[in-house]
């Protein structure tokens, strides 16, 4: 028997070289705990390469992966070492090409489980820093009950991300609400304000898509405990997170509660969006491609790097990080303010979305995962993430509906009236309207309809 063969056949499966060489005890050893490892693995696959990847991100799958193949690794290479010294010294003359065989195969096999083991750990280490709703990745079970998290940027409280209690769907048909939050954290400015602010409805039923950003100037909005804020709403969670007497609910569950309440509809999940990581993740994917809509002419934009002045002519352009950067940020240029800032925010968010589900991005996977993790931040559970991204496959471009809730929704009161601060506020009517139009029943200014002298339902008076 050929010593040669032998060490390939336990490269190929450990202990197969055994069972070649007649030792069928040491073969069991080596092969059955390989077996197991391969039918747990199949077992995962078999639900499809999406649910496959997403599953990775719960930290006790990814790290009962990486222990499978440190182990399943470590059979490899001491089968193939096993059946060298049990088919060589039978030989009267031992093949030159043996020792050879055995130092690649070995080299070879602790190439590959180290690669997978990288892999193993990238996704851990994602799922573990971006699932951060009941202490990470592991439990999946999201917003409710969530304990802990860590800070959008590194020098910063973990409170905003501590004790966030939202209520999840009703069932698994239910609408999903999802409020995006962005700031400048970690980017080199000296401010960490809430500027962004998207409300992201998926309706699992109609397959359709509401997105609606909240303008920062917002300011004197009634609030769902009672009482008005007078501040602007971009403000609001760090004014939270400095009075816990006023505002039990912590700093984005207040925030969270707040534009619920306002918008009529629950939020369900979070998600805290790091610009600075934004960035990052535009450079891995290779930057986005988008369809500006008005030509971008903000000579006063300020780079992260100091050096000023951002235009862009309107139609369609490849962006780079540090330009889809001031895409997402500019609003001091000629004919822009939040509301077109606001409108870019979502242009760019469907680019990268398109981006992401490119092939393409397969081998930057290590690098992908750094870049999210340093990105995003959420309490949506990892269990139903394979689901959302099915869904979102079955949502055309054209079933996404995208507001910003500037004017008509909201009025600038003259700055005598505000203390020389400019200012929006709110036309509640108006919101509630739109709410009702948008959300329907779901929507809680939403009034079931009363039947009428003739028997017959009378609309809603909430309704438009």
């Amino acid at each position: 028997m050929s010593p040669t063969v032998g060490v390939f056949l336990s490269f190929v499966w450990p202990g197969l070289g055994e069972f070649y060489a007649g030792a069928r005890g040491r073969a069991a050893i080596f092969g059955l705990p390989t077996l197991a490892a391969v039918v747990w693995l199949a077992s995962l696959a078999l639900q499809g390469l999406t649910r496959l990847a997403v599953d990775l991100f719960d930290t006790g799958i990814s790290s009962m992966l990486l222990v499978v193949i440190v182990v399943t690794g470590f059979l490899r290479v001491a089968s193939v070492v096993d059946t060298y010294r049990i088919l060589a010294p039978a030989r009267q003359t031992r093949s030159r090409g043996a020792p050879a065989a055995v130092a690649f195969l070995v080299a070879v096999a602790l190439l590959a489980h180290g690669l997978a083991g990288y892999y193993a750990a990238s996704f851990y280490s994602a799922g573990s820093q971006i699932f951060v709703g009941n202490g990470g990745g592991g439990g999946g079970t999201g917003g409710a009950g969530a304990t802990s998290g860590v800070s959008p940027d590194a020098g910063a409280s973990a409170e905003p991300f501590a004790n966030v209690v939202l209520p999840p769907p009703a069932d698994a048909s239910a609408r999903i609400n999802i409020l995006l939050l962005g700031a400048d954290s970690g980017m080199g400015y000296n401010h960490a304000l809430t500027d962004s602010q998207i409300l992201v409805s998926i309706d699992p039923k109609t397959k359709t898509v509401v997105m609606a950003s909240i303008p920062r100037d917002i300011a004197h909005f009634p609030m769902y405990n009672g009482g008005t804020y007078q501040g602007k709403i971009n403000s609001l969670m760090s004014t939270a997170l400095a009075d816990k007497a006023h505002y039990p609910n912590g700093g984005l569950g207040t925030v969270a509660s707040e534009i619920g309440y306002l918008l009529g509809i629950k939020v369900n999940y979070y998600a805290f969006v790091n610009l600075a990581g934004f960035a990052k993740l535009i450079d891995v994917v290779g930057g986005v491609d988008v369809v500006n809509p008005k030509a971008i002419a903000d000579a006063g934009y300020e780079f992260p790097d100091g050096k000023t002045g951002f235009f862009l002519s309107a139609g369609a352009h490849h962006l780079n990080s540090r330009l889809a950067l001031a895409f997402v940020r500019t609003r001091q240029g000629i004919g822009d303010n939040d509301y077109t800032r606001a409108s870019r925010q979502q242009i760019a968010l469907q680019a990268l979305r398109h981006k992401l589900a490119t092939p393409r991005t397969l081998p930057k996977i290590p690098a992908l995962l750094d870049a999210l993790s340093q990105t995003i931040q959420t309490d949506f559970p990892v269990a139903r993430v394979a689901d959302m991204l099915d869904l979102a496959q079955q949502i055309p471009d054209s079933a996404i509906q995208k507001f910003v809730l500037g004017p008509p929704y909201a009025e600038n009161p003259p700055m005598a009236t505000t203390g020389g601060v400019w200012i929006l506020r709110l036309n509640m009517d108006v919101v509630k309207a739109w709410s009702v139009r948008v959300f329907g029943p779901d929507s809680a200014w939403y009034v079931a309809p009363s039947p009428g002298p003739s028997g017959q339902p009378s609309p809603s008076p909430s309704a438009p």
